[in-house]
């Protein structure tokens, strides 16, 4: 479900009473433990963190309009979808996701390519997300696009 809002906050606020909560509670996460350098967008009608045109103007390959996407947060009809494209990038940063959820979590991971989703709302494993999104710099999230567009 993509939102029409245009500010973060908006889109937020916009949400069920059931969502607000949680989604503000991870967006919290999110900008708490935002590497420098990355901003937060409303981008694909989702909550978007990005590298800005300022610091990477080719912005994102399939749109160069667009700035280099880097994780977004969207309440969806069915569940809460975080998106981390880290974990699409770099196995080593996936396997290590993988293994800790296990470790932390009752359920079973839902997971596509980078896109995890959480239908149980008490089990959404906070600390994970805040480690999760230090993991990579700005720096180091161009230097693995850059590489993996060149594959």
């Amino acid at each position: 479900m993509q939102s029409n809002e245009k500010q973060p906050s908006e889109y937020i606020d916009s949400l069920p009473e059931d969502r607000k909560e949680v989604m503000q509670k991870i967006r919290e996460c999110i900008n708490t433990n935002l590497p420098e350098g990355f901003t937060e967008v409303m981008n694909y009608g989702m909550l978007g963190y990005v590298v800005p045109h300022s610091v990477y103007p080719n912005g994102y390959h399939c749109d160069p309009k667009q700035p280099l996407p880097f994780m977004g947060l969207a309440s969806q009809k069915n569940n809460i979808s975080f998106y981390h494209m880290g974990l699409y990038a770099n196995e080593e940063l996936l396997e290590w996701f993988t293994s800790e959820y296990a470790k932390q979590v009752k359920s079973k991971l839902d997971m596509g390519k980078s896109c995890i989703r959480f239908k149980k709302m008490n089990e959404i494993p906070y600390e994970l997300l805040s480690e999760l999104v230090r993991k990579i710099s700005l720096e180091k999230w161009i230097e693995m696009y850059e590489s993996n567009l060149k594959k």
